[in-house]
């Protein structure tokens, strides 16, 4: 039977992870679908959950794109695929295992029982709940939330936090092809929409884990994106710029 969530999970070059996080995911105790949006992975990603399609067809879907694109445009493509096929709500998760599989239930739960319109997997609402990270960058990733909160206003403690279920009437809400960045900024211009178009913001707590195998996509070029673009989506908000789709 068709789920009423799915769970979406961007990869690049995830071949050491990706069977092992779609176990876990259809092995929780509520059933999530799942759809991968792979970048052309050179190390085989992609065939590996084709595979895993052939035993599965009902429940693990696959969108392959020409190449690497950003984490922005992988999500868009999967939040239109997941209203397309009815799913009411849609979660961000990624592949390595830093969002633990455990923590998905209560994230669907603030949604589909709670009321929220939009979830957060927050590593910083109950201290911080972060492990295996240098703390050079626990500090960066915990101060970039605070100067979020300063100059947006948003009363969100895990601004930048990649874990997110959104209840479907919010992705219809905003327009996904007015999305402007692709990399942290993403994560953040979401909820800072979702905030200015009046959706109720809850924040679930969750430990967030290191990646043990595969390589961080992480640079600095994606750090700068979202300090310079939060003024910039402050600015936008200030002049009027935020509109609700009309569906």
């Amino acid at each position: 039977m068709k789920s009423d969530s799915v769970v979406i999970i961007p990869t690049y070059n995830e071949k050491e992870n990706i069977s092992n996080i779609i176990a876990a995911v259809l092995g929780r105790e509520h059933q999530f679908d799942i759809l991968v949006i792979d970048d052309n992975s050179p190390d085989g990603t992609a065939a590996i959950v084709e595979g895993l399609i052939a035993e599965n067809p009902e429940r693990i879907n696959l969108l392959k794109r020409a190449g690497k694109q950003g984490l922005g445009t992988a999500y868009i493509a999967g939040f239109k695929w997941a209203l397309e096929h009815g799913y009411e709500y849609i979660i961000e998760m990624d592949a390595d295992f830093s969002h633990r599989p455990e923590d998905l239930v209560p994230l669907y739960e603030a949604c589909a029982v709670h009321g929220a319109d939009l979830s957060v997997g927050s590593r910083y609402i109950s201290g911080v709940n972060v492990v295996n990270w240098p703390m050079g960058r626990v500090l960066m990733s915990y101060y970039a939330s605070a100067y979020v909160r300063i100059v947006t206003g948003m009363n969100v403690r895990d601004t930048t936090a990649g874990f997110v279920c959104y209840n479907r009437r919010v992705l219809q809400a905003i327009r996904l092809d007015e999305v402007e960045f692709k990399g942290y900024a993403f994560q953040i211009e979401m909820k800072f929409t979702a905030y200015r178009l009046g959706f109720k913001i809850k924040e679930v707590p969750i430990i967030f884990v290191n990646r043990v195998l595969g390589s961080s996509k992480m640079n600095t070029s994606i750090f700068g994106e979202a300090f310079f673009g939060v003024i910039k989506l402050k600015l936008r908000s200030i002049f009027g710029k935020i509109h609700r789709n009309v569906q």
